[in-house]
């Protein structure tokens, strides 16, 4: 086991995390957890946490049982928790301490929609339902074997709690309220493109700690010589695609980002009410005027693309991505502003095997595109260079942007 020091909750080296670790770090997210909560109730007005139907956020107290749920199906009613990935995941699990649990919070089985619909626990039982789960899990976990199978539902559980906290600081940018817990976004100085020659390198997670199914195997690719941007695209760049028409040229775009740009009769980057002489967008409820030397953030595959077109450059692959984040991070490789779109859509690795838990891997196969990274709201622990998320080319409620490789 690879031997961490003194403990870092915050740590991406939490991959790896011992039991102890585990434990704090279990008890830090879920203290983020109701923090965010909190903040939902007092930017959306009271305990009830009403929010309208939109595709791209849940209702948060959906979001809170869902989280207590997760834990509990895979580590306190999972008779194979100790096997690890390996376990059969068909086994019958123990019943749950919260009746119709598994009715209100399974995404895989529970359409979006009907979400709103629910007859939840009201938030008061909610924050229960999490103590009790929590609870359970710390004492299973103090009775667990230090080792990777043992502990791989812990660790599962731990990072699917910190996607949802990402997740609700998406809620709360696209309902418009500050929940005053995320760091604000800092400007970028402006450094040269890198160089990187021809190489094999070896995509994805190395066996042994943590990693998402979508991560494995790790095989070797062939990668051409290229190069790439040091950072993300700034709004600089950006409002010199938007003031030179672009959004106006069909040329520059793929036919499917035409036709979303048509329906959507987008003119700029979600939020942003004003790209003339500077940038204005909309951060959590505030109109703000943004400094050019940000990253420009709430861009979709789509946009991203069509500014590489107009550019005359184009998008990393995931591989060309991952392999600059390792060996440019000496030379000024920065990353962990925005998520960044690559090229790549999101199929699985050669010799893929799907985990226990598949709503991260297979229903987004051969549909999504890969984004690479983290963002200013991705609890440290999830940041990490071969994380793969994904998401549709239209989606923009995300804090995403791109950088570009020359052609």
């Amino acid at each position: 086991m690879l031997d961490i020091g003194v403990p870092n909750v915050e740590s991406a080296r939490m991959r790896h995390a011992t039991k102890d670790w585990l434990s704090l770090a279990l008890i830090d997210a879920r203290n983020h957890s109701l923090r965010w909560i909190s903040a939902c109730e007092k930017g959306l007005g009271g305990a009830a946490l009403a929010v309208p139907l939109r595709p791209e956020i849940d209702p948060p107290l959906w979001t809170l049982g869902h989280i207590g749920w997760f834990q509990e199906r895979w580590i306190g009613r999972n008779v194979q928790r100790d096997r690890g990935d390996a376990g059969d995941s068909t086994q019958p699990r123990l019943a749950s301490i919260l009746p119709n649990a598994d009715a209100w919070y399974d995404s895989a089985h529970v359409p979006h929609a009907d979400r709103w619909a629910l007859p939840l626990p009201d938030l008061q039982a909610t924050k229960h339902y999490l103590v009790e789960t929590l609870e359970t899990t710390l004492d299973l976990l103090g009775h667990a074997r230090d080792d990777d199978a043992s502990l791989y539902f812990y660790r599962l559980a731990l990072f699917h709690e910190d996607l949802h906290i990402e997740a609700l600081a998406v809620l709360a940018q696209t309902l418009g309220f500050d929940p005053g817990l995320l760091p604000p976004m800092t400007g970028m100085a402006i450094r040269s493109p890198l160089s990187f020659p021809a190489s094999h390198w070896p995509l994805g997670s190395a066996a042994g700690g943590f990693a998402f199914d979508n991560e494995r195997p790790r095989h070797e690719v062939a990668v051409p010589e290229f190069e790439i941007d040091s950072q993300v695209v700034a709004w600089a760049h950006f409002c010199e695609f938007v003031e030179d028409g672009a959004y106006d040229e069909p040329r520059f775009w793929s036919e499917a980002g035409w036709r979303w740009l048509q329906a959507e009769g987008r003119r700029t980057p979600r939020h942003v009410d004003q790209m003339r002489q500077g940038v204005l967008q909309r951060r959590f409820g505030r109109l703000a005027r943004v400094p050019l030397n940000q990253p420009a953030v709430h861009v979709s595959w789509y946009e991203a693309d069509a500014w590489c077109r107009w550019a005359g450059r184009r998008l990393p692959t995931e591989v060309e991505w991952e392999l600059a984040a390792v060996e440019g991070a000496s030379r000024g490789f920065r990353w962990g502003d925005v998520w960044e779109w690559t090229a790549t859509t999101f199929r699985p690795y050669p010799g893929f095997v799907a985990g226990p838990d598949r709503t991260w891997s297979e229903p987004a196969f051969g549909r999504d595109k890969v984004l690479r990274g983290a963002s200013f709201a991705t609890p440290g622990r999830l940041r990490h260079p071969t994380l793969r998320n994904f998401h549709p080319p239209q989606t923009d409620a995300e804090f995403c942007g791109f950088r570009s490789c020359a052609n």
